[in-house]
């Protein structure tokens, strides 16, 4: 039992999760609702990330600010953001793209702590799913005499430790982010 790799491979959901329940829309503005959105500019030609198209900045707790770098796709940028359904509207005033971001409802804020939750147990069952995998290669070792009784014990043992280390990693990072969302 490789205990690196399978930090190493448990450190990966983590890596995915956090960036993922960051676009969760909380009461306030974040740069991260819009940064990976893709748009399609330049006439259709090309499909590429706001956050590669400009500066986004977050003025206030209620708004959203892109500086595209080209002003020519101000238009194509806001078209994107509209498309991609996401609740926010934009609107060009002058050089750069505003959004301002309604109050979220309580509605909202249950609906959004809902896909939180939901977010947080596929984050869990990728763990679970890792530990299988190597409670399968520890039972099949111990069965093919490569390790004994004692050994596999241990492996169980750590195997189980690292486990609870990162689900326990993965609901401090739903805490936080509940508690960002039901913060008015």
């Amino acid at each position: 039992m490789d205990e690196s790799l399978i930090r190493s491979r448990m450190q990966q959901v983590i890596d995915l999760l956090i960036p993922d329940i960051a676009t969760i829309r909380t009461g306030r503005a974040n740069p991260a609702l819009v940064s990976d959105l893709e748009v399609l500019v330049y006439g259709g030609q090309q499909k590429l990330k706001i956050n590669e198209l400009g500066t986004i900045s977050v003025p206030d707790p209620a708004t959203i600010v892109i500086d595209p770098w080209d002003k020519s796709i101000i238009g194509d940028i806001r078209k994107g953001i509209e498309a991609a359904n996401i609740g926010l509207t934009p609107s060009i005033d002058g050089q750069v793209i505003r959004i301002s971001l309604p109050p979220l409802t309580g509605e909202d804020r249950e609906k959004y702590v809902r896909l939180l939750n939901s977010k947080l147990e596929s984050a869990k069952v990728m763990v679970r799913q890792i530990r299988g995998d190597v409670m399968h290669d520890i039972k099949k070792s111990f069965e093919e005499k490569k390790m004994s009784e004692d050994e596999r014990f241990r492996a169980e043992k750590k195997l189980q430790e690292l486990t609870d280390e990162f689900i326990s990693k993965i609901e401090e990072a739903g805490d936080k982010k509940r508690q960002e969302l039901t913060n008015v």
